[in-house]
């Protein structure tokens, strides 16, 4: 058997930016970038389903965390193809102090089975680890929700503490939560008397959190489930409460991008031709842009209505139906807001604001080409 990777490095010192990233992504970051397997198992590894039901089967790896990673110029040199972001997995020299740093490898890149496999002492089920990889690295974003779906769709049933939400968008996501379900809690605490607020702040925490208990019973008995139906309704809302989270912040950034994305300067030769083509890439991405944005906005209607039915209508029958069926929809959901995340983040990564807009032919043909691939519909002539 090969030697442990992590007993022939040395550890990074305190200082190194491995070290530091290490530190911010256990503290900081978000659900649709980090999956976070230390926090996971720390949380959740005592409990039966964590290990009747691993993510990866391999022991290493399943303690590891799995990033969605914009490239870097000294990174891209790994790959055979060009490529904007990738799927880093970092392997901790030690779980339980991140300040020594650890090594990493990207799927995809030239021979990572063989330094995973590596990392991983190489046991476990390899084949069926280095699969779910796989399909984790063909998804825009790793948000719980769209995750689940896609790995369910391919017959991997991880147990459900895998797809939490992350601490730190937990709490951002509080405050909209809280007044997005206001009428339900009304609903729901209908007949407890009053302390509204101490009710509303224990339904939106029970609701964000991990496991379902005892404080959403009110929830259940409105809208009449039981069991793991009820659990998959909680999941199920969960996830859409997430996206509308998501998409307020993300809609006023992505207009800033799509204006800037007119206003980009093309410097460098190009024939005719290719001024063209790129010209009507430009034009056809902004619309492309539009065309993904109403199909969001169609889903998230589909959403509303049914929760009105719930809470102004008093009829749990349609909120309850369409939770149980929601799951399908976080597949083009998931995919088509991942996408946009995608254009919006990597392009202010690359253009900060009050920067100079301006790239070579060749970027921004690559960049063009990076957000086609991602959109989920075909740009239109």
């Amino acid at each position: 058997m090969l030697a442990p990777a992590r007993r022939r490095l040395k550890p990074a010192r305190p200082s190194d930016r491995v070290t530091r990233s290490l530190r911010a992504l256990e503290r900081t970051a978000s659900t649709s970038r980090v999956l976070n397997l230390i926090a996971i198992e720390a949380e959740s590894g005592h409990r039966p389903e964590h290990a009747q039901a691993p993510l990866f089967k391999n022991r290493v790896l399943n303690t590891a965390l799995i990033v969605k990673h914009r490239l870097r110029h000294d990174d891209i040199y790994l790959f055979e193809e060009a490529r904007a972001t990738a799927t880093k997995i970092i392997i901790p020299f030690d779980r339980r102090d991140l300040t020594l740093g650890g090594q990493s490898v990207f799927v995809g890149q030239r021979g990572w089975t063989n330094l995973l496999l590596d990392a991983c002492n190489g046991a476990g089920e390899s084949a069926r680890d280095l699969s779910v990889l796989q399909m984790i690295d063909g998804l825009p974003s790793l948000d719980p929700f769209l995750l689940r779906e896609h790995l369910h769709r391919h017959g991997v049933l991880a147990a459900p503490c895998y797809f939490a939400l992350s601490p730190a968008d937990v709490d951002a996501m509080q405050g909209f939560v809280a007044v997005e379900i206001a009428r339900l809690i009304a609903l729901a605490y209908r007949d407890m008397g009053g302390g509204g607020e101490i009710h509303a702040t224990r339904m939106v925490e029970a609701l964000l959190a991990t496991h379902v208990d005892e404080r959403l019973e009110p929830l259940r008995k409105t809208l009449v489930l039981e069991g793991d139906s009820f659990k998959e309704g909680v999941f199920s809302w969960k996830g859409f409460l997430y996206y509308k989270w998501m998409l307020e912040n993300l809609w006023p950034r992505l207009a800033e991008v799509s204006a800037e994305i007119g206003r980009l300067a093309v410097h460098g030769g190009r024939d005719s031709e290719m001024g063209r083509y790129l010209e009507e890439m430009r034009r056809r991405l902004q619309a492309a842009v539009l065309v993904e944005r109403s199909a969001i906005l169609r889903t998230l209607k589909v959403y509303d209505d049914a929760f009105a039915n719930l809470v102004e209508l008093n009829n749990p029958n349609v909120f309850r139906e369409f939770l149980l069926r929601a799951p399908e929809l976080f597949l083009s959901l998931g995919g088509r807001v991942g996408a946009i995340s995608h254009i919006s983040t990597y392009w202010r990564y690359r253009f900060p604001t009050g920067a100079t807009l301006a790239a070579s032919v060749e970027e921004t043909l690559d960049i063009f080409m990076d957000f086609e691939a991602g959109l989920s519909v075909a740009l239109p002539d």
